[in-house]
């Protein structure tokens, strides 16, 4: 050992010179020597010399001046730096020894190694932070001990490794910001190298880079701070996606059962998501992530921050780079496989100016990763002028400042594949040789002497690296070779020698590596490195907030829900099933605040597989297998758990999760509560009096019986009570303690799981998650087929259609987003009903429910709630027979509890339609009717929109014979009745200070409401049953002898004579003559019922009648029936009745009409068709009267005026022809 540090202290030169292209004269690896040497008599580090100048920290930055009496002081900072220095030269010992890092570590003794990283390891932890206030420790750190930490690192003996790692640990935690790139090499080139086996690593390498890596991981900012830093930058490796991969792949068990490295490797990813998972408590920046859009060109590698200090600016800084970085990588792709469409790409995405130059060519050449190195070389290499240019701009991109010329050519050729034609070679070798002289002009007299060095360089490569060259070029032929090539001189021969050996000992790979892999750490690299640090982009600090944990997650949620699911599928411990566990619930965490819906599906997913819920089909006992097994239901509680948790996610996911629910519930062990829909109790205990809240549901199980629950349970206690009961049909050995155990775990575990919760707390859920969430259901339950389906399919569908209108009547106010999906799945179920069954009955009055419980709360959807209960209409006969009496009674319910909030007709259209077929269902037809009173007695719900309805209903229960009579009369009083209504509202009309158009439109709207009401009364009129008949006659004669409170405008009066009496008197003249006794009893009495309206309705307002200009024709069409009626005959012969009554009424009208001026004497002979026409048709009935009416005519002019009326009938028989056709129409041969 002795002899070893008496080499150390030979080499440690304190007067150290400054070197000349970074000559050296070691005999190993010079240049390795002449990197640390190099390095620090460019950083102005001379040791034994202390100058007053300014130093250059490891960044670049100036530092303060040193104080030179702090320098000399026996304990000050020379004192501190000689001995760091000593302790970083202990690590030389390997070259010493000449023995490289991949030696056997058993031939040398590893004491003193070890001894120098304890002490190191030691001065760091205590003083690490100070390092950064002293440039000269700083340099040391960022230069040799990091070079030689890189060698050691790669060392064959576990516990240097492992030391090693501790030192870089600790100094990430103190020196982070001033080893940037120092970090990412030592990720880059030793734990990434060493943890896997496909770099030659031993299992103990492999292990302790790994404990090393979750080391890091447990370090809350550190993978944020890789991917800030570099994943982020484009001259950087993506060190933070390569360690989450490595983590991921590592935790795979291939075709082996779980070791520590799986466990160990699983601990690091769960260490990264918790750290997130931590991130997201302290408070996240914004939800709102602005996209990076690059909308103008902009130099990509001259993007810069302005305050790496400040989040605001930083975070959107890196994500911009990194934006830039991933567009490079795609440009990369579409270059290797097309060289100018990738530069069009790159053009298209405003990454390469639109006009090309040479500058932006080039800079992506040599910052972009994964360029193909064959294509780069072959363009750089061409001679077209343009690229010409290109290679000028690309060497231009290199630092060689300082640097030894076999260092320089080492790097510029690692960048792209030297072409093999010699004009090319040329060309780049003229543009190597041109930057390396601008840089290093210390030796060499012009960049030709650069140019010809390097031909001889790449000359000499050749002949020592060909197996081919048999005799190999000597250092004299070298030297030889050389001679006067400096501006006709000859170089120094120690600096040609230095260069031979380095080229023969280390060969420059014409021929770089391509793809992807982690390159060694060679001298000229580690040089570039250094160079490279001082221009770098500051080490960016991240805080505890999650800024960039969105990006990053998004890169490595799938490997690593997929390593966890595999470990957690081969793991058999306990502890390990909970470790998985707590990392699914943390990428849920993470998924759910970051709003990456898709991974929490792929997680939902994964999950749900180990619930073995989803394949129990092989299993003989799946309750008590299920209780068993651990796995499974720590599983199926975390299913759920994340369900109700961070349900708002969750898309896709919801149709795994069902799939879990509904295997529950075939196996009976679902809480009956799952189906509630929890909104009674709410309405109930949050109503009050007076506040026009409806009625809690009135669908009980009574009305509603429930076929979703299997028979064979009923809830988790029906299921555990099957296992004990030995009252079975087989009779079955008691249940052993351990099948009670597994039973009681089983259920233990389904109430834990809250499942209920996920349907009675829908009303939270995001608006897209519930969507999905029903859209789960509807699939769940299969497509309605014709025909009979299996019980079991039917229980699915049954359980599924609960769960959704669950949903539905949870989310009334979104009903809009929901309402679409759920009509059309109960449509579905009810157009392929064929036979009643359990799944149309949950439809049907599922649907009755729905519209129950929300029409009081969204009117505006009133309509379409309604006009889906027309689905009932559609459901096939035997369907509808079954359930009629059941559908009527909740209709009436609905009614009767939403009647004022059904403002629309197109809402009672649908309510009238169906109460109008219960008509004339035996069983229903009281409901219905019981329903219809209630909206028409008194008017009570009487309004303009359901007037006309209403009516129609009830004449369709009044012509209905099913049931009582008396049914059919109430019918009638209240269509009687409901005349009070339009009286009412006319008088409203008319009092009202509404505009006068509105008022003339309302008061038409109210006559021909009263049109129509006298119309379905004149069709019952026709009814075969004397008293409705009879009853229906008095019932329009009510109606008729009211108008004037209901201001029936006079236009409409005609209308009602011709559309209603007139064609009433018809139809019963006809029904009496066409039809027997048997089928219309007592037609006489109805006949006088009948005449006798005619003659009060007309007497009762002949005044106003005589204004209109019809009033003629209409007088005439009543004598015409009249005169038609005393003809008429009763059982062969004519009615005595009908002969004494019709002259009688005749006269009593003409009295009246003399009375009131209506019917008078207004002109000469034939001048007056009014009175001339009337004697005409009256002397046909009873040709007396006129003389009775009017027996102070003279009988003279009598006699003349009955003349001249003949006279007039023939002469106006033609102008009266179509009155006569109208008024008189042909009755049947008596």
């Amino acid at each position: 050992m002795k002899q070893e540090f008496g080499a150390i202290d030979a080499d440690y030169d304190f007067g150290g010179k400054q070197l000349e292209n970074g000559n050296c004269n070691s005999e190993y690896d010079k240049e390795q020597s002449s990197a640390s040497l190099a390095s620090s008599a460019q950083s102005g580090l001379v040791y034994g010399g202390i100058d007053g100048s300014t130093v250059r920290s490891g960044n670049g930055m100036d530092a303060a001046p040193f104080d030179v009496h702090l320098m000399t002081e026996p304990y000050g900072v020379p004192c501190m730096v000689e001995i760091f220095h000593f302790l970083c030269s202990l690590l030389n010992v390997i070259e010493h020894m000449g023995m490289g890092p991949r030696s056997n570590t058993l031939a040398f003794d590893e004491d003193v190694p070890l001894f120098a990283l304890g002490l190191i390891n030691s001065a760091i932890e205590i003083g690490g932070p100070s390092f950064c206030q002293h440039p000269r420790l700083l340099t040391l750190v960022q230069d040799e001990l990091f070079r030689n930490l890189m060698q050691f690192g790669l060392s064959m003996s576990p516990l240097i490794l492992s030391m090693v790692c501790s030192i870089v640990l600790n100094l990430y935690h103190n020196l982070r910001t001033e080893l940037k790139l120092q970090l990412e090499a030592f990720f880059s080139c030793v734990v990434l190298r060493l943890a896997q086996s496909r770099y030659g690593a031993s299992y103990q390498q492999q292990e302790v880079a790994m404990e090393a890596l979750v080391d890091f991981c447990r370090q809350k900012t550190f993978m944020v701070e890789m991917y800030a830093n570099l994943d982020c930058d484009i001259t950087c490796s993506n060190i933070f996606e390569e360690l989450s991969n490595l983590l991921s792949k590592s935790a795979f068990p291939v075709n082996c059962p779980l070791s520590s490295m799986h466990i160990l490797a699983l601990d690091g990813l769960n260490a990264v998501i918790q750290g997130m998972a931590e991130r997201i408590s302290n408070g996240l920046v914004t939800m709102e992530r602005a996209s990076v859009n690059l909308e103008e060109y902009t130099p990509f590698w001259m993007v810069k921050c302005d305050n790496y200090g400040d989040h605001d600016q930083w975070v959107p800084f890196v994500r911009r780079r990194k934006y830039i970085k991933r567009r490079l990588m795609i440009g990369a792709d579409h270059f290797n496989r097309d060289p100018k469409k990738g530069l069009e790409f790159l053009q298209g995405t405003h990454l390469l100016p639109e006009k090309l130059d040479p500058q932006s060519v080039a800079c992506f050449f040599r910052y972009t990763a994964g360029l193909d190195k064959n294509l780069v070389g072959d363009f750089l290499g061409n001679h077209d002028e343009f690229c010409v240019q290109v290679l000028h701009e690309f060497a231009g991109t290199f630092d060689f400042q300082d640097m030894n010329l076999d260092t320089a050519l080492r790097l510029f050729l690692e960048t792209f594949r030297l072409p093999g034609e010699s004009q090319k070679i040329q060309r780049v070798l003229e543009a190597f040789s041109e930057r390396y002289y601008e840089q290093s002009p210390q030796i060499l007299a012009n960049k030709d002497a650069a140019l010809l060095l390097s031909y001889s360089l790449i000359m000499l490569n050749t002949d020592q690296h060909n197996v081919q060259v048999k005799k190999k070029m000597t250092e004299e032929d070298f030297i030889r070779n050389n001679r006067h090539i400096n501006g006709g001189n000859d170089l120094p021969r120690d600096f040609l020698t230095e260069l031979y050996h380095s080229i023969c000992k280390n060969e420059i790979r014409t021929t770089p590596e391509q793809g992807p892999g982690f390159l060694e750490m060679t001298p000229s690299r580690w040089i570039d490195l250094m160079h490279k640090s001082k221009k770098t982009a500051p080490f960016i600090v991240s805080d505890s907030k999650s800024h960039l944990d969105h990006d990053m997650f998004a890169i490595m949620s799938g490997p690593t829900i997929a390593a966890i699911s595999v470990v957690f599928d081969h793991a058999e411990n306990e502890d390990v099933y909970q470790t998985c566990i707590d990392g699914f619930q943390a990428v849920a965490k993470i998924s759910a605040c970051h709003h990456l819906e898709d991974i929490l599906d792929d997680l939902v997913v994964s999950l749900c597989k180990f619930t073995t819920l989803l394949n129990t089909s092989s299993v003989e006992e799946p309750v008590l297998a299920f209780g068993d097994d651990t796995k499974a239901r720590k599983a199926t509680v975390a299913v759920f758990d994340i369900a109700n948790r961070y349900g708002d996610f969750i898309r896709a996911g919801w149709r795994n999760i069902l799939d879990c629910i509904l295997k529950l519930h075939k196996l009976g062990l679902l809480p009956a509560r799952v189906a509630s829909d929890a909104a009674d109790d709410l309405e109930i205990s949050s109503s009050e009096p007076g506040q026009g809240k409806p009625a809690a549901s009135s669908l009980s199980s009574a009305h509603m019986p429930s076929a979703g629950t299997p028979k064979r349970s009923s809830g988790l206690m029906g299921r555990f009570s099957q296992l004990l009961s030995l009252e079975t049909e087989e009779p079955r050995s008691q249940p052993t303690e351990q099948q009670l155990a597994a039973h009681q775990r089983t259920l233990q575990t389904i109430q834990t799981c809250h499942i209920d919760s996920i349907f009675t707390e829908s009303k939270f859920l995001q608006a897209d998650s519930l969507l999905q969430l029903a859209k789960a259901l509807i699939w769940a339950a299969g497509r309605p087929q014709k025909g009979n389906s299996s019980p079991e399919d039917e229980d699915t569908a049954v359980f599924c259609l609960e769960l959704l209108i669950a949903i539905t009547l949870n989310n009334r106010d979104r009903i809009v987003l929901l309402w679409q999906g759920v009509y059309e799945h109960i449509s579905s179920i009810v157009h392929t009903a064929l036979t009643p069954c359990a799944l149309v009955e949950k439809a049907v009055f599922g649907l009755l429910r729905i519209c129950q419980r929300l029409l009081p709360y969204k009117e505006n959807l009133a309509d379409e709630l309604l006009r889906s209960l027309q689905l009932v209409q559609k459901l096939e006969p035997r369907v509808a027979d079954t359930y009629c009496l059941q559908i009527t009674q909740e209709v009436s319910r609905l009614v009767k509890a939403n009647a004022a909030h059904i403002r629309s007709p197109t809402g009672w259209r649908t309510i009238t339609s169906l109460l109008s077929i219960t008509a004339r269902h035996p069983d229903a037809s009281d409901a219905g009717f019981d329903a219809l009173s209630f909206v028409m007695v008194d008017g009570a719900h009487l309004s303009p929109a359901n007037y006309v309805l209403c009516v129609d209903a009830a004449r369709q229960f009044a012509e209905s014979r099913v049931g009582q009579a008396d049914q059919s009369v109430r019918s009638l009083d209240l269509m009687a009745g409901s005349v009070a209504c339009l009286a009412q509202w006319a008088q409203e009309t008319k009092g009202s200070m509404g505009e006068e158009a509105e008022a003339v439109k309302m008061s038409q709207d109210i006559g021909e409401m009263w049109l129509r009401l006298v119309q379905g009364l004149r069709k019952v009129c026709l009814d075969q049953r004397e008293e409705i008949r009879n009853h229906a006659l008095l019932s329009l004669q009510t109606c008729l002898t009211v108008v004037d409170q209901v201001n029936v405008p006079q236009t409409l009066w005609f209308q009602c004579f011709e559309l209603v009496i007139f064609t009433m008197l018809d139809d019963l003249l006809e029904i009496s003559q066409g039809h027997s006794q048997k089928d219309y009893r007592n037609m006489e009495g109805t006949l006088v019922y009948a005449l006798k309206l005619l003659s009060k309705v007309f007497l009762q307002y002949v005044k106003e009648l005589s204004q209109i200009n019809t009033f003629c024709k209409l007088w005439l069409g009543v004598l015409g029936r009249m005169e038609k009626y005393m003809k008429v005959k009763v059982r062969g012969k004519k009615s005595e009745k009908l002969q004494e009554l019709v002259p009688e009424l005749l006269k009593n009208t003409l009295l009246v009409m003399k009375s009131k001026g209506v019917l008078v004497q207004r002109g000469a002979l034939g001048g007056d068709s009014l009175w001339e026409l009337t004697w005409l048709h009256v002397n046909n009935i009873a040709p007396d009267l006129q003389l009775e009416v009017f027996p102070d005519q003279d009988s003279d002019q009598s006699r003349h005026s009955e003349g001249g009326a003949v006279g007039i009938a023939e002469t106006v028989s033609a102008q009266n022809a179509a009155v006569a056709a109208a008024s008189q129409p042909q009755t049947p041969d008596k």
